[in-house]
């Protein structure tokens, strides 16, 4: 089944989560109504309500799933979504049969719909339109849009873009909001068709209506899929157009876009002051200037203000002006410095951008939030002017400061190139011990073993777990050692076995049985099959009242 539609049973177990796959066992005789098509699939589940159901195909091949019972709307792949996805694959089967009728019918229609004359055609339409007022609208804006008549488009478009027919509670729920970003589409798509045609002049005051009314609009809308968001920003990218082809007036378009920067709209459509440096020419800047001054005076500390600066000054190509505005507000992790440093070196400053760069590592040095981008970007810089051990130096203090697997990983290699490893992995491996005495139980045990394990260094791994080893490091240790180890891995996997007896679920039984697996290869590998016989009764006595581990020990010959 997996390979028809790209999913098995544990993918659906592990988008659900193992609550809601276990209550999805429970509505399996609930899903009616399910059509399979190319793709994708539909069906209704009777819970508290009926809910609709759809599965489809995701660019990887994976599956995707859309309830509309309140948790789905969440976003969350729910138990109805579980439900539907399983009866799809005990019916694995019938499948092909249900895709070939789908696509028969599809062609059935197609054909249907060539062999009608062009009277026919227009009665059907006429009737479909008569019966469907939300198709109406949208064939009188593209007619409105064709004829270039702009007082009835503008008055569709701000029908199209009114959420009210779409908001239950006066707000735009997430089951909702796909349907009102395709309706609001359809007004983009006459919005570009007027700015391409001879009144794009109107097209630019049109749209700037219709971006204020998406963009109040948006923090009603629960836009978790991002389609609305979509939407807002290719009515963005329309105005531009409309705007390249009409060339309104510099300063008043300058005006417009301050204003709506400096508003709180600008998130749904995430206008960038850059892209209109050719609208605005060189009179539109200077506006624009004047206005962003005036307000970062207002307001210095005003994250909008400064961003409008900055990307100001970046439309004006004015670097030294731009390493200003981020200078007068660095961060203490050193992010503000690396992008002083890329913005030096866009612009051919190579030697400069690598001081301020420095300048960073050293001023953040202390902090715990340290950006680690500017030592992987100062560390690359060294290593093309073969400054390794400068790198070293670089990855070791990073290290020290903030103890992590990346960061061993990262000095290793730095020392390697170096031929200086042995030295420092000896350095960073006490530094990991002492942790590991010191804060038994936090992060730091974890991180010694994590390292000589990435080292492949069994032996010191298996001596420096006891007291601080996580439950997967144990799993690693004991999977990559039952050739070599197989005494020391089985006791693991006995010890991990043990807390999984009190809990159930799905997922656990799995794990239980992968273990089980494990477990009878030691005792092969040890020669003492008939300890395993008598350790897999004694379990399955033990945990007989639960059928489903049962059928899972079963299933992998346990």
């Amino acid at each position: 089944m997996a390979s028809e539609l790209g999913f098995a049973e544990d993918d659906l177990l592990a988008l659900a989560g193992e609550r809601s796959f276990e209550r999805g066992l429970g509505y399996l005789d609930a899903v009616c109504g399910m059509e399979i098509g190319d793709g994708w699939i539909t069906a209704t589940v009777q819970g508290t309500e009926a809910y609709e159901v759809e599965l489809t195909e995701d660019e990887e091949g994976g599956i995707l799933g859309d309830c509309d019972c309140p948790y789905g709307r969440e976003g969350h792949f729910c138990k109805h979504c579980v439900a539907v996805g399983l009866t799809v694959l005990r019916q694995a089967s019938a499948i092909p049969r249900q895709r070939a009728a789908a696509a028969n019918r599809t062609a059935g229609l197609e054909a249907w719909l060539q062999a009608l004359s062009h009277d026919e055609l227009l009665a059907l339409l006429r009737e479909q339109i008569a019966h469907d007022r939300g198709l109406r609208h949208r064939l009188e804006l593209r007619a409105a849009s064709a004829r270039s008549e702009t007082a009835v488009v503008r008055e569709r478009v701000m029908a199209m873009l009114d959420v009210r027919p779409f908001a239950r509670y006066g707000y735009v729920e997430r089951g909702d909001a796909g349907a009102y970003a395709r309706q609001a589409a359809e007004a983009v798509d006459a919005l570009r068709a007027l700015a391409a045609g001879d009144r794009a002049q109107e097209a630019v005051g049109l749209a700037r209506e219709a971006i204020r009314a998406l963009s109040q609009a948006y923090g009603e809308i629960d836009d978790s899929d991002g389609a609305v968001g979509d939407v807002a920003r290719e009515l963005a990218e329309a105005h531009l157009q409309a705007c390249g082809t009409a060339r309104p007036d510099p300063a008043e378009t300058a005006e417009w876009l301050v204003g709506h920067l400096l508003s709180d709209l600008n998130d749904a459509t995430d206008i960038d002051l850059v892209d209109y440096r050719k609208v605005l020419g060189p009179a539109g800047l200077a506006r624009v200037r004047e206005l962003a001054t005036e307000a970062w005076h207002r307001a210095p500390n005003g994250w909008t203000e400064k961003y409008l600066m900055e990307r100001l000054v970046k439309a004006e190509g004015n670097v030294d002006a731009l390493i200003a505005v981020y200078a007068a507000d660095l961060a203490p992790t050193g992010a503000t410095h690396l992008k002083i440093a890329m913005e030096l070196e866009a612009a051919g400053r190579e030697t400069e951008a690598l001081d301020w760069a420095e300048r960073g590592l050293r001023d953040s040095a202390h902090s715990a939030n340290a950006d680690g981008r500017l030592a992987d970007y100062i560390c690359t810089r060294y290593e093309q002017t073969g400054r390794t051990a400068e790198v070293v130096a670089v990855r070791r203090d990073r290290f020290h400061a903030h103890r992590s697997l990346a960061a061993y990983q990262l000095l290793r290699t730095a020392a390697e190139a170096a031929g200086c490893w042995k030295a420092e992995r000896e350095a960073a491996l006490e530094a990991l011990r002492t942790d590991a005495r010191e804060q038994r139980g936090s992060r730091c045990g974890p991180v010694l073993v994590d390292a000589l394990l990435d080292d492949g260094d069994l032996d010191a791994a298996w001596q420096a777990a006891p007291g601080c080893a996580e439950e997967r490091q144990w799993l690693t240790l004991a999977d990559r050692s039952k050739d070599t180890r197989p005494a020391d891995a089985l006791a693991a996997y006995l010890r991990l076995i043990e807390p999984l007896k009190k809990k159930t679920g799905e997922r656990t039984y799995q794990q239980v049985a992968r273990l089980l697996l494990a477990v009878r290869s030691c005792h092969q590998h040890l020669g003492t099959e008939g300890e395993f016989t008598a350790y897999l009764t004694m379990l399955r006595a033990d945990q007989r009242r639960k059928p489903n581990l049962m059928k899972a020990l079963d299933r992998h010959g346990l």
